[in-house]
């Protein structure tokens, strides 16, 4: 087949590779020059994902893989569409369909018969049927279900391991038609492969939810879910602290039981994932009270924990604040709505000099956040750790001079390493 993939971001372009690493002949359509550039030259534009670079550079020179800013020509090549372009929410949660807008364009104007178009970019409920079909035919003059084919098939996977994620987890698809949907089925069967997994009923590989609304709202289902247990954990850590409860041993005790399954708490909820989709559930359900409740409850931790340190410490004003990570989670180089934000700027409310570390940006690339950059080794009075890279987990007070108070935001820290300082970790006492 020829596919052309629309959005060669962090899920898309290895997306592109796996489809070129079955034998099919991928373009990967991008806005931005200087990434397709680097796709061209067989080089990763972003790092952190497994087996990416090496994939790259063998499947460009061998001419499975090449890249192009022109959308619309590369789709008038092709049997398959799969469109995985960024869907970006307002702090609202009012989405902004701009980019996908376009590129939908470009798509139609390069659409032609018999080809299969599948959006993988998490939607609200609907939006498949109701924006992307009248673009697609109206840009097109084509119509679904009788000269191309329309699908919706979420992106699951997580960044840095999406290889191992595509075989891992079912491929979800809903059709507008059966004959579509049906498409999609084939399709996806010809470029993954699938796992074994003897615990689902169903077996692993594709899976028809019957309708492009279906899939929308599984999407949406799945990592809602995520936001709102953690949002319970944060509330029963908070609870636990306050009357002297280790919530992690009261967790490890539920979970012992096979209808628990509570996550952990924590000082923030970052990503394109977590902290974005039920805000597009709530966009579709805004009667979904308990969805709102759990986003405030995450929403409130980065001041909750830097309240932790103020407790601890009392008045904050003046002191130099170390805040271990501005990734949003350990071994991304990442920062979409990291907690690293919202900490920075609690403590920086409370007349507190905030400074940043991360293993995984330069000094630069922090102070174009707006941040100044720490150094291990540097004074310290307070420091916070809001990321759980793995460099952290040896650190010891002699990596912070002068601390006084660490605050763990993840439980990653060994408080035997920072004896005679004191220590907190949220969730606990």
């Amino acid at each position: 087949m020829n596919i052309t993939v629309v959005g060669l971001g962090k899920i898309g372009l290895p997306l592109a590779v796996q489809f070129a690493s079955k034998g099919h002949h991928v373009f990967g359509a991008d806005v931005n020059p200087a990434v397709v550039e680097q796709v061209n030259a067989g080089q990763e534009p972003f790092p952190g994902e497994a087996h990416l670079a090496e994939k790259l550079a063998e499947l460009v020179p061998a001419g499975y893989l090449e890249a192009t800013t022109d959308t619309a020509a590369a789709v008038a090549q092709s049997d398959a569409v799969v469109v995985v372009v960024p869907l970006f929410v307002d702090a609202e949660g009012i989405p902004d369909f701009g980019w996908m807008t376009d590129a939908t364009k470009d798509i139609a104007r390069g659409l032609t018969k018999d080809t299969l178009v599948s959006y993988e970019t998490t939607l609200p409920v609907g939006t498949t049927r109701e924006r992307w079909l009248p673009l697609l035919e109206e840009g097109s003059g084509l119509t679904q279900g009788q000269d191309f084919h329309l699908v919706f098939s979420p992106e699951r996977v997580l960044t840095g391991r999406v290889f191992a994620d595509l075989r891992k987890y079912p491929k979800l698809i809903g059709g507008l038609s059966r004959e579509g949907a049906a498409q999609a089925k084939e399709f996806y069967e010809a470029v993954l492969d699938f796992d074994e997994r003897p615990d689902l009923v169903r077996g692993n590989g594709v899976w028809d939810l019957g309708s492009a609304e279906a899939a929308e709202m599984a999407k949406l289902a799945e990592t809602t879910y995520r936001d709102v247990n953690i949002g319970l954990a944060n509330q029963f850590g908070a609870f636990a602290a306050a009357n002297g409860i280790d919530v992690y041993q009261v967790i490890e005790a539920s979970n012992s039981q096979p209808y628990s399954h509570i996550h952990r708490p924590g000082i923030a909820v970052g990503g394109h994932c977590i902290p974005v989709y039920p805000r597009l559930y709530l966009w579709n359900d805004p009667d979904a009270t308990v969805v709102r409740a759990a986003r405030e409850a995450n929403a409130a931790m980065p001041s909750y924990t830097v309240g932790l340190a103020q407790g601890a410490l009392g008045d904050l004003a003046g002191k130099r604040v170390a805040v271990l990570g501005a990734s949003y989670r350990g071994g991304v180089k990442e920062t979409a709505f990291s907690g690293v934000f919202p900490t920075v700027q609690a403590l920086r409310d409370l007349g507190a000099q905030a400074f940043v570390h991360d293993p995984m940006y330069s000094d630069d690339e922090l102070g174009a956040f707006g941040f100044d950059a720490y150094h291990l080794g540097d004074e310290a009075d307070v420091a916070i750790l809001q990321a759980d890279h793995a460099e952290y987990k040896e650190l010891s007070a002699t990596d912070l001079p002068g601390v006084q108070l660490v605050v763990d935001g993840r439980r990653v820290l060994d408080p035997a390493r920072f004896e005679g300082v004191a220590f907190r970790t949220v969730g606990k006492a």
